[in-house]
Parts: C-alpha cells; structure tokens; sequence
C-alpha cells in the first residue's frame, strides 16, 4: 500500500482519504505519512483539520509520524504547520509535542541538524518550556528533549532535575536516563550524587532512585558504587532492598557496565556479608536474558518498588535489545501510584514533599515516549473512578508503524548492480488497566501487548541481458499479557505476579 502511495499523484491521495469508509481511514493516514512522498504529505495538509478531526485519527497520525524510521524535514514542517497556534484537545497537544521531540531527534541523527524546520521544532519545545505555567505541561516539554536526545540540552534538563517538583524532576530524570553513557559528563554525575545523597534538598524516594541508576548504569566509579551501597544502610527497608536487588542483578549481568567496578568491591567483607544484604523488603528488581546471539543480546526487566506500608509504588516492566554498544528499548511501560501513603496512614518522611494522590503510566516503544496516561488524580477523581468504573483497558497506542525503509544500491566486481530494498511494519495494540478496590483492599494492574511485525525483503538485478529478482517475507505475531494482584488488606502484603505469552506463529 505503502509503495502505491508513492506512485500516487496528490489528487489522488486526497480524493482517498475523502473516500474511504470510515474504520479504515486511521490505517490510510498511517500509510500516507509512512509513504513520505511529496503527494502524499501534501494531500495530508489538506486534508487533516485539527478542528474537526476525532482525537484518536489525530493522535494516530502524530505517532505514526514519532515512529517515522527516516523522516523527512517536510514531515516534521507538516506536524509543526498542524499544531502551530491552535486550540486543541490536551491528548492530541500532548501527543504532538512528543512527537516533535523525536522527530528533531531522528533528524539529527540523519545530520539534518541545521534544517530550518528543526531549528523551528527545537524552539516549539525549549519556547514553549520557558513559558509553560503548569506542571503537566513541563513534564510534556522534559519527556519531548527525553525522545530528542540532544546533548546541548542535557544543562536544560539537569537544572529541572535538581530544582524541579515531584513531578517535573521525575520527567526530567527519565529524559537524562535515556542518553548514552557518552553523555554522562562529570558535570551530570555530580548533579546525580547531589540528587541521590541530598546534599542540597529532600527529593522523592523515585527520583533519588532514578539517580543511583544513572550513576551505576553510567562506567561508575569506584567510589560511587561504595558511597550508594553505604547509603543503602541508611535508607528505608523498601528502597534499601529495591537498590540492593539492583546491585545485584548488575553482578550476574556480564554486559553490564558496574560489573567489574562491583566485583572488586565485593572483596570487603565490611559490605558483602549477611546483615547488609538480607534487608527484608519485597521490592525487587529482575533482569535477565530472553535471547542471546553473536551480534544481538534481548532482555527483559522487572522493577517493583513498594511503600513501607505494602503498597505498589511503581512497577517498570522493560524489554530490551543490545547490539554492538547500542541499546534500543523495545518496549518499556510503567505503572505509578503515589500519594498512597496518607491513604495508608503512613506518615513522610521529615522534609520530603508529600505527593499528589495520582496513578497512571508511561510508556516508551522503540525509543519513541508516548505521551502519559493518568488513571486518576485527586482523591475525589479515584472514588469517582472506583464507583464508575467501565472495567474497559485504556488504550495507550493502537496501529500500524513503519518501522524499517531502507534502499540501497550495490555496484558488484562484474560491473552490475543490484537494487536492495527492505521494509519492515508493525501492527501494535497495547492497553493497560489499573482497578483499585479501597473496599477489598486489592490493586490490580495488567498490560496488554499484542503485535505483529511484517519484513518485506527484495534484491534486484536488472541489465539489458539479464534480470533476477530474490524475494523474502518474513511475518511473526505475539502477544505478551502482564498482571500484578496486590492483597494488602494484611500483612505480610500478598502478591501474585504473572506473565504470559502466547504461542508465536513464525512464518
């Protein structure tokens, strides 16, 4: 479809679009951008009103555009013409924000850096930061710079970091965990242990966390990794045993980068004995390999961090791939739930801000964040929730992406040449639900995750005496189901975790 798109004239794109029953038009849009041709964006710019439009075929469009895998200036001129100066609904602001962020970011990688219309994406976002009045919208701009990843605005992000809110320090953290290691400068690693030691001021137990993290996953010194696991002695049962599992994990894992700083420190018997690991917490952080090859590493990890009390307070379920220095996130969804401890009755700790009572996601695909979903914010919110819920998954992306378009000509010894061309789609259908029972005193969250990925192969030798034509298609389909049930009606707080996944047909 996509390759008929590009042989198609303007007119007849247009004429399409208006054309096409209604349940199939989502997936004609998500075509046309992929397609990138100059007819085709053109017949979107006419056709798309952000007026009119039903959010979920605008929201739908603005992904497609985030995953574009070689975007075009003229694609990212075509978001930026769409949402400049127009009232708009906040799903659909908030989607094309973010996915400014990653298309200037896949710009650049492009080394289109100096086009006019990134320079005019950058100054959408980093304007648009300076003069942001609510928190939400922070956090928006902070997760656009996160799917950026441009070094230049690592200072910005630090200063959000260390001086921000709840809230705005979470977003700016997540933006600064997702740079290379390259990256993390003397100047962020200090920034880091300010953060995590809190030698200027309180931060929140995720933000502290987030922090450690960054300094372990980041060629840490010596130094950093005794000064983390000493201060794990001081903190709290739950985030001392979360940050102890952590460390742990990163002495089975030989691709990780703390390993051999962690080893040789594991020779002092003053930190590696019984009573500084056996902290009896249930947080717990899992990673481990689901394929390993010569030139490609999959993992899956699971963090759970829970409140003194039992209660879930994030859960971070993340599957990557590693491949030659460079790590892509295939998937990585998090589940939030703060505020809970006065609902508990816990008391926070002295100094720390006590956070909103709110829960929702996050998520990121492909290295492309998505925008956040909030299950409920407020106490008043939740019980309205909790009274009137429709027990129906939200939806956190529904579509096809292309995900893969590559065209490469290859001159052979004999003088020939032959044509390559590859291209690779995704169908993804992922939902997420949370449903908390103050009556049972139950949390249950679960996240569904159904795609299906088609990689079309064609190599092509054409010459006035000769013509051969080598063709592959490759399709693969799964589906992953994720569950957590949380009883903390008594104590010790019970817990059922489970993953399934469905039997994968290879074709």
């Amino acid at each position: 479809f996509i390759q008929m798109l590009r042989s198609a004239k303007k007119r007849d794109v247009l004429q399409l679009l208006r054309r096409v029953p209604e349940e199939m038009l989502p997936f004609v849009v998500e075509a046309a951008v992929a397609a990138q041709s100059a007819a085709s964006l053109a017949a979107l710019l006419d056709f798309l009103d952000f007026s009119k439009e039903p959010k979920s075929l605008l929201e739908k469009f603005l992904y497609a555009a985030a995953f574009s895998p070689r975007p075009s200036g003229e694609l990212l001129h075509l978001v930026l013409d769409k949402l400049d100066g127009k009232q708009l609904p906040p799903e659909v602001w908030e989607t094309g924000i973010v996915a400014v962020g990653s298309l200037v970011g896949k710009l650049c990688q492009q080394k289109l850096c100096g086009l006019q219309e990134v320079e005019r994406g950058m100054e959408t976002i980093l304007g648009g930061l300076r003069g942001a009045k609510e928190e939400s919208e922070v956090v928006i701009y902070l997760l656009a710079l996160g799917n950026a990843v441009l070094p230049k605005t690592i200072h910005i992000l630090l200063d959000y970091a260390e001086e921000g809110p709840i809230a705005v320090t979470a977003a700016a953290m997540s933006a600064l965990q997702r740079f290379p290691a390259r990256h993390i400068s003397s100047k962020v690693k200090r920034a880091m242990r300010r953060i995590f030691h809190e030698t200027r001021k309180s931060y929140e137990k995720t933000c502290r966390l987030a922090a450690a993290d960054i300094l372990l996953d980041n060629e840490p010194s010596p130094m950093d990794v005794i000064n983390i696991l000493l201060a794990a002695n001081e903190l709290e049962t739950e985030m001392a045993t979360f940050l102890l599992m952590k460390v742990r994990n990163s002495l089975l894992a030989d691709h990780h980068p703390a390993r051999k700083a962690m080893k040789d420190i594991m020779r002092d018997p003053w930190i590696n004995n019984y009573d500084f690991f056996s902290r009896a917490g249930i947080s717990s952080s899992f990673s481990g390999p689901l394929t390993v090859t010569q030139d490609l590493r999959s993992t899956f990890g699971l963090d759970l961090l829970f409140l003194e009390g039992g209660f879930l307070r994030k859960s971070v379920s993340d599957f990557s791939l590693l491949s030659r220095g460079q790590r892509l996130h295939a998937a990585q969804v998090t589940i939030e739930a703060q505020g809970m401890e006065s609902m508990l009755g816990e008391n926070v700790l002295e100094g720390e801000e006590e956070p909103e009572l709110m829960a929702g996601m996050s998520a990121i695909f492909f290295d492309v964040q998505l925008r956040p979903i909030i299950f409920f914010q407020g106490y008043t919110d939740l019980m309205a929730k909790v009274l009137l819920s429709s027990g129906e998954p939200t939806s956190v992306v529904k579509g096809n992406l292309l995900l893969m378009d590559h065209h490469q000509v290859i001159p052979l010894q004999s003088g020939l040449q032959v044509a390559i061309k590859l291209q690779g789609g995704l169908g993804l259908d992922i939902s997420a639900d949370m449903d908390v029972s103050i009556w049972e005193q139950e949390l249950k969250t679960s996240i569904n995750a159904r795609g299906s990925l088609a990689i079309d192969f064609q190599a092509e030798l054409d010459a006035p005496f000769l013509q051969a034509t080598l063709r592959s298609q490759t399709e693969v389909e799964t589906s992953i189901h994720f569950d957590t049930m949380l009883r903390f009606s008594s104590s010790p707080v019970l817990m059922c975790l489970q993953l399934r996944e469905e039997q994968v047909p290879y074709r």
